[in-house]
This record gives structure tokens, C-alpha cells and sequence, in this order.
């Protein structure tokens, strides 16, 4: 069986992975840590929750405390890059077991706090920076930080970067870092565009890939319900009702919605919050606290609040509303099953949401099983058109709970 040891890390870090209850990497890691410790380039591809921060952030704390130098006034020495604030800050938490408390300085910069404050801290340089990448041309902007002595760069879920548009902001940095460094990039997906990052960024990469683009965790059960619109609430009401001792994530398309939403569980009976991009940066983290300590059981989240969510306890994912672009589903589920745990995954659709569920079972190759309801006109199996004519019954979805339901619709047509 391999070890941490085995990978080539040094007994002080082998150490504290034991004292953290960490003592068998993950395939990522296994395959990653030793490619990167030889001072290599890498693009490394691997669905979410299989411990991608622990495969670049272990070489790059043994680099880092092997050699023990200064961080001179404003420069980083190493950087690594986030989509979002909350992985950011759950990368930097992590870095900072990693390091053990020894003297070296680990950074973050994101949006949504004191840029002043986070200039203030720059000024005596950082060995390690964690940013967002709009924030960290902020402060390059303002000459808060440099790049010049950065040796070690990591692009983390570059995928969702990409998606979030910060292309740009991506070309802008690298003019920013030396040639002369070691660069890995990690992402769940690669799509087309990623190539062109690739050929930006690093130089005769090893490609690790532990699993395929569109490939979900083997332990999340998944199913669809076909059902309207308007019967989502009712419906997510009821299934939430069935385990209310459990983490829930419920995933919602807009801002706007995931506040309604919430407010809907609430009056519920639920002890529910929100993170989405209309919430404050302490607010967000004050959610996803409560969340991880259990004193909530459910959490609304929009997709870009909710990337690098790492909540091992999660054991349900909602899709309330389909995500626009496939590749989302993924990320989305596989905020349940990590670490080798088991999960579930429920998805709504509504009929207007047919082509959305077709793309996604195409970038899965796979069905989703249907757990209630007829399959809207333009549904079919993946790797096949669907049908012109709708298909018997393709109406109202069949209903689970149809006592329920029936008082619902005529209380609305007597008002």
C-alpha cells in the first residue's frame, strides 16, 4: 500500500498528515506529489473531492521549508490562484497545517474584504499567496505586491476560472511571473480553451489524469424528477423532510433565487442559510461555519459562491434549478461523496430545463435515472437525439404524492 513517505516527502510532513489522521494519499495525490517534487510542470485532471489542494500544496510546503529563504519586502515566492473566496480561504487553511507552524508566511487575497488591509499585510512580503485573480491585479495595479520572485504557481480549478471569465485576468498575471518557475495546473474538467492556457502557463507539462473529463465521484447515487416549476418547492420541502439530520446543499441558478429559497425553508421549519454573490464576505463565511458545524442542516448556494465547498459530511446535493453549463453538474455534485464517501444527488426538471439535462447527460455519457415523472419532449438517453413528438403522458410529470398536491392546484383555481 502506498504512503505518503513512499512519495518522497519528508518525515516532518509525513508527521503532521499522520497527526491530521492522514495517512493514505488519493490516486491524485499518488500520482501528482512525486512529478511535482522532481521540479516538474503539471496538468493534472481530477473531479472534485479527491484532495487535489494536499497533491500541489505537500511539494510546495517541502519546497518551501527546505529552503528557508526571506520573503523580501512585496514579493511572493509562491502563488497560487482560486476562482472564489471560499476556496481560497480553505486552500490557505489547509496550507497552513501543512506548513506546521513554522516560520514561513502564508497570504490571501480575495474580494469582498479591506483591500487597504490586505496591502498593509504585502508590505513585508509572503512566502505563500493565496488570490482571487481580480483582487491580485488590484493590487499589482496599486504596486501593493510584485511577482518578479515567484518560482512556484498553481492554477486551481482552472476550469471554473475560465468559465467565471477570468481569462484575461490570467493572461495579465502571467506577464507579471518569471519564465523560470514551476507551474501546476489542477482542474476538474478540460474543455477547449484550457489548451491555450496550457501553452501560456507551462512548459512540457506531465499530463495526470485520474479521471475522465465529465466523470462523477462512483459513490453518488443520482436521480431527475420531471416536475413543474412550480411544484419544486413542494417537492424539495418533502424529500428535505426525510432527512432532516443531514447536510443538504441545495443548488439554486440566481442570487435572487437562492434568498427566496431559503427564506421558503426557513418558514419550513428548516434550519437553512444562503451564500450567493449578494451576501458579504463575513456573512458567506458565517454561513458556511454554521453549516459545518451542523447548526445548519441546509444551505442554498449559487455556483460561484458554492466552488470549493469542502464539507465531508455533505450527503445531499440538489439541483433545484439545472445548471446552463454541464460541466456545473459536476462540480455541483461532487460537493457530496468526498473522500470516499457515499452520497446522493437529486436533480429537478422543469420542462423548460430539457435541453439543459440533455447536454448534461452528454457530458456524463450517461442516464440519469428517473426517480418520478415522464421525461419532457427533448430528453433522451445520452448518445441519442430525442424525439420529435412528445412522448406518452408528456405532461404534468407523474406525482409521488398526489393527495398532497391535488388541494394545491384547486386552492389555486378557486383564488
Amino acid at each position: 500500500m502506498t504512503d505518503f513517505a513512499s512519495l518522497g516527502l519528508s518525515g516532518r510532513l509525513v508527521s503532521i498528515l499522520e497527526e491530521a489522521g492522514l495517512t493514505e494519499p488519493t490516486p491524485i495525490q499518488t500520482r501528482a506529489i512525486p512529478v511535482a517534487l522532481e521540479g516538474r510542470d503539471i496538468m493534472g485532471l481530477a473531479q472534485t473531492g479527491t484532495g487535489k489542494t494536499a497533491a500541489f500544496g505537500l511539494p510546495m510546503a517541502q519546497m518551501m521549508l527546505s529552503q528557508s529563504q526571506k520573503a523580501a519586502p512585496k514579493s511572493v515566492q509562491a502563488l497560487i490562484l482560486a476562482p472564489t473566496r471560499e476556496l481560497a480561504k480553505q486552500i490557505r487553511d489547509n496550507l497552513m497545517v501543512f506548513v506546521g507552524g513554522a516560520h514561513l508566511r502564508v497570504g490571501l487575497v480575495v474580494g469582498g474584504q479591506s483591500i487597504n488591509a490586505q496591502a498593509k499585510r504585502l508590505e513585508r512580503g509572503v512566502h505563500i499567496l493565496v488570490a482571487t485573480p481580480g483582487r491580485l491585479l488590484d493590487l499589482i495595479d496599486r504596486g501593493a505586491v510584485r511577482l518578479d520572485k515567484t518560482r512556484f504557481l498553481v492554477l486551481d480549478e482552472a476550469d471554473q476560472m475560465l468559465d467565471m471569465g477570468f481569462i484575461h485576468d490570467l493572461r495579465k498575471i502571467a506577464r507579471h511571473v518569471p519564465e523560470e518557475r514551476q507551474t501546476l495546473l489542477f482542474s476538474a474538467t478540460m474543455p477547449k480553451l484550457m489548451e491555450e492556457i496550457a501553452g501560456t502557463f507551462l512548459t512540457d507539462p506531465v499530463k495526470v489524469a485520474v479521471t475522465p473529463p465529465g466523470k462523477v465521484a462512483d459513490k453518488i447515487t443520482q436521480s431527475v424528477h420531471f416536475v413543474v416549476q412550480t411544484q419544486k418547492k413542494g417537492l424539495l420541502i418533502e424529500l428535505l423532510d426525510g432527512h432532516r439530520d443531514e447536510l443538504a446543499l441545495v443548488f439554486a441558478r440566481t442570487k435572487h433565487g437562492a434568498e427566496k429559497l431559503k427564506k421558503t425553508l426557513e418558514a419550513a421549519g428548516f434550519a437553512a442559510g444562503s451564500i450567493h454573490g449578494n451576501k458579504s464576505q463575513g456573512q458567506r463565511d458565517r454561513a458556511l461555519a454554521a453549516f459545518r458545524a451542523g447548526e445548519l442542516r441546509v444551505l442554498v448556494a449559487t455556483d460561484v459562491a458554492a466552488r470549493g465547498i469542502d464539507i465531508p459530511d455533505v450527503r445531499h446535493v440538489y439541483n433545484f434549478d439545472l445548471p446552463n453549463v454541464p460541466d456545473n453538474y459536476v462540480h455541483r455534485i461532487g460537493r457530496t461523496a468526498r473522500a470516499g464517501a457515499a452520497g446522493r444527488a437529486v436533480a429537478f426538471c422543469a420542462p423548460d430545463e430539457a435541453g439543459a439535462l440533455r447536454d448534461i447527460q452528454k457530458t456524463m455519457k450517461m442516464d440519469i435515472p428517473v426517480a418520478e415523472g415522464t421525461p419532457w419532449e427533448g430528453v433522451a438517453p445520452a448518445g441519442r437525439k430525442p424525439s420529435r413528438g412528445k412522448p406518452a403522458g408528456a405532461g404534468a410529470p407523474k406525482s409521488t404524492n398526489r393527495r398532497r398536491r391535488r388541494p394545491r392546484r384547486a386552492k389555486r383555481a378557486a383564488a
